[in-house]
């Protein structure tokens, strides 16, 4: 059977080298090292995930605030079982304590430790460092600008749009 012109080999390729998928390949590749870079200098700098910083980040943003892991898990982009877990090991690590909530019984609320607060900060230091080697300082500083405005405006536009 011959391919249609529409489906012809010159066409799929023309597809899979298109400017789209080759600049948002780019961009994921690079977000993709980035993290990669950031989760082993945590691991071995801190002996924390990339992903325990964000759940610390997320729960000293601001001091006081009461975080159930519902919250979490939608802050983090993670699944309810999958935030239930990350919790479980942050707890048994001592970076984090479930306290239940005065208004509801069934939902527990996550704290830092003291613990967990130093963890973060030596912790958001060689993230910093990692952060800075490898995004910001590739960059002129109005290039480094212009990138994280499009990336504000992506990041609006996919909060706006469902």
């Amino acid at each position: 059977m011959n391919p249609t012109p529409q489906h012809s080999e010159e066409a799929v390729a023309r597809a899979a080298n298109s400017r789209l998928v080759r600049d948002f390949g780019l961009l994921i590749k690079s977000a993709t090292r980035l993290e990669q870079r950031i989760d082993s200098a945590l691991r071995r700098e801190c002996g924390i995930s990339h992903t325990m910083l964000e759940v610390l980040i997320r729960l000293c943003r601001q001091p006081g605030e009461e975080v159930n892991q519902r919250q979490l898990a939608d802050d983090l982009t993670l699944t309810s079982s999958g935030t239930t877990r990350l919790i479980d090991r942050m707890e048994e690590a001592g970076l984090v304590r479930r306290a239940p909530s005065a208004e509801d019984r069934r939902v527990a609320l996550v704290e830092p430790t003291l613990e967990g607060r130093k963890a973060f900060l030596r912790a958001a230091a060689v993230h910093a460092q990692v952060v800075e080697k490898y995004f910001v300082k590739p960059l002129a500083a109005d290039d480094y600008a212009q990138l994280t405005g499009a990336l504000s405006e992506i990041a609006k536009a996919l909060r706006d749009t469902r």
